[in-house]
């Protein structure tokens, strides 16, 4: 008895407390009847029982306590992103480094290589290639010249820019990511569990039948006054929700851990019940269909007559010695040439790279800089717009006569991907594309993963604002992403995914869901999970109310005693116990593995 009274007080404190508040107010909610129940059967005995239901059900608010409010960490994040400096220039042309927040419209900044840029603006002076997928999402960087507008947050990777600032420091594309990201948080409501709607009901109508009985009962049926007070209290231990308030957490606690162990980390009971609605899915591009990361995917001989070997060797040998991300894929992606001597090694900003090879001048060249060679034909034009249509990027291996070589560098689909498509429409969800890329690379990621829905060319709060219109039609919407940039539509969606992998940290913390490991065919394993889920949930609930309306019955009609209402509650609570944690055993995933 004494072990078991400090488990209640240990464990149960904070419930008793809300408890009796309730009780002092006249609100019957199921703090107070847990407070009620627990205390009943402890006194009439049950101590291992009443400190049992009084630990799990402690343990279970916690923990959702806890996941509801893990979301809320993605601004601090967001926030590092934007330089906290800015080298901007004085009226004398001297530069001096200053607080970005302090940094005036019209006002011009610096820019060097590796530079994160501070502020929203236009390109002035210099060539780069900025790595826009913070705010934008798209796979490669983005060549800049003078007029080319550049966020604050991305990257500045080759050159040195000068950026003539459009926005304030408090008005960027970043801050307005943010300011997305804290609304969407504030105007999602928690939902409010089944039990404490129930329990508004269910609650007052036991504590109102026992004192009926009570009171009555020597009246009406000729008991003694303690015979109605012992029937009074057995009805009130039948009556107890122990095994109603066990089975929700123990069955989504279940479910969550057969979750986690397939790489599926749910951040709380509620998404894990929701995601059965969801009806349509919005995917990201970049990192979430697609690897996330460049790969030479064609390398097409233009010149017959020199071997493929060879040109293969001079294109690796000028891409090997570039850091521009292009580059570096291609120098990834093709034969060895470490035995290759390479002098005077130029990098032409915005353009690609020449050198002397073999006694030779060689280039690796993009398409505007072979147009101002004037080494473009019909014939190859033909050749790279079919590249460029389906949304790769293209450089040209040349030397001084003409060009060489092809190479097309593209984010690739996952394998997977493809067969997670087929799963949801199987599923009857509706996949929808959500890309910051162009439109042509957009649709042809589409195409090959079997999407037929795309929206490109979107930024942060125009795939929020795609999210909100398909809320608007749609029961329950779903996001998947894997960036910053994808953060407010996250946040905004009924239920968001994130890729673990290759995700961002914000974007994990934004999430309800993280596929750690990147397979998107998690993510209609979790809605069969959900589906799984919900079913064990209404059985338990049927359960726990079966047996006890049985039990109730009996005990009106004087056939039940004492120890037949601590068998009832304790035998619905092993029932649903048992039934919940199926989702544990072999059998748990059994369903979900044979559909795949």
């Amino acid at each position: 008895m004494l072990m078991a009274a400090s488990a209640i007080a240990l464990s149960g404190f904070s419930v008793y407390g809300e408890g009796l508040a309730a009780l002092r107010s006249g609100r019957l909610n199921i703090n107070a009847l847990m407070s009620v129940a627990v205390t009943g059967a402890f006194l009439i005995g049950q101590w291992p029982e009443a400190a049992m239901v009084m630990a799990l059900y402690s343990l279970a608010e916690a923990i959702e306590a806890r996941a509801v409010e893990r979301a809320r960490n993605a601004i601090t994040g967001l926030l590092a992103l934007a330089p906290e400096q800015a080298a901007m220039q004085q009226a004398d042309g001297s530069w001096q480094t200053m607080l970005t927040q302090d940094v005036p419209l019209g006002a011009l900044v610096r820019v060097r290589p590796g530079e994160r840029i501070p502020v929203d603006g236009i390109v002035t002076t210099g060539l780069g290639a900025v790595d826009q997928s913070p705010v934008t999402g798209e796979s490669l960087p983005v060549d800049k010249q003078p007029g080319d507008d550049v966020f604050a947050g991305t990257i500045n990777q080759t050159g040195e820019l000068i950026v003539r600032t459009t926005a304030l420091a408090s008005d960027s594309t970043l801050a307005r990511i943010i300011q997305v990201v804290e609304q969407a948080q504030g105007s999602r409501a928690p939902t409010q569990r089944f039990v404490d709607k129930f329990a508004a009901i269910y609650t007052p109508a036991i504590f109102g039948l026992a004192v009926a009985v009570a009171l009555f009962s020597p009246w009406l049926l000729g008991w003694s006054w303690t015979q109605s007070l012992y029937k009074a209290l057995v009805l009130l231990v039948i009556a107890c929700p122990c095994a109603l308030v066990i089975s929700t957490p123990v069955t989504v606690v279940s479910g969550l851990a057969a979750a986690a162990r397939r790489g599926i980390l749910i951040k709380g009971g509620v998404y894990l019940e929701e995601a059965r609605k969801i009806s349509v899915v919005a995917l990201d591009k970049t990192g979430t269909i697609t690897e996330g990361k460049p790969r030479l995917v064609s390398f097409e001989p233009v010149d017959t007559t020199r071997e493929q070997l060879d040109l293969e060797r001079l294109a690796s040998a000028l891409a090997s010695r570039s850091d521009h991300p292009v580059s570096q894929a291609i120098a990834a992606g093709l034969v060895s040439s470490e035995s290759t001597v390479v002098t005077e090694f130029q990098a032409m900003p915005g353009r690609g790279v020449q050198a002397v090879l073999d006694g030779r001048v060689y280039a690796l060249a993009n398409h505007r800089w072979i147009e101002e060679k004037g080494q473009c034909s019909s014939e190859l034009e033909a050749r790279l717009l079919r590249h460029e249509t389906a949304g790769r990027t293209v450089t040209l291996l040349a030397d001084e006569k003409g060009v060489l070589a092809v190479c097309a560098v593209a984010d690739t689909i996952k394998p997977s991907s493809i067969e997670a498509v087929t799963e949801l429409q199987l599923l009857g969800i509706r996949p929808v594309m959500l890309t910051g890329d162009n439109e042509a690379t957009g649709k042809t990621v589409a195409s090959a993963a079997g999407i037929s829905t795309v929206q490109a060319n979107l930024l942060p709060e125009d795939k929020q604002k795609a999210i909100a219109a398909l809320a608007a039609t749609h029961e329950m919407v779903a996001m998947v992403g894997d960036g910053i940039n994808d953060a407010p539509a996250l946040a905004s969606a009924g239920i968001s995914f994130a890729m673990g992998g290759i995700g961002t940290h914000i974007a994990m913390e934004a999430a309800d869901i993280v596929i750690m490991n990147d397979d998107l065919r998690r993510l209609p394993e979790t809605i069969r999970l959900s589906q799984r889920v919900h079913a064990i949930l209404w059985q338990n609930i049927s359960l726990a109310l079966g047996i006890k309306l049985v039990f109730l019955f009996l005990a009106l009609v004087n056939g039940a005693t004492m120890w037949m209402a601590v068998f009832a509650d304790m035998g619905a609570s092993l029932l649903v116990v048992f039934n919940g944690l199926r989702l544990l055993g072999k059998s748990g995933l059994a369903n979900d593995q044979a559909s795949r």
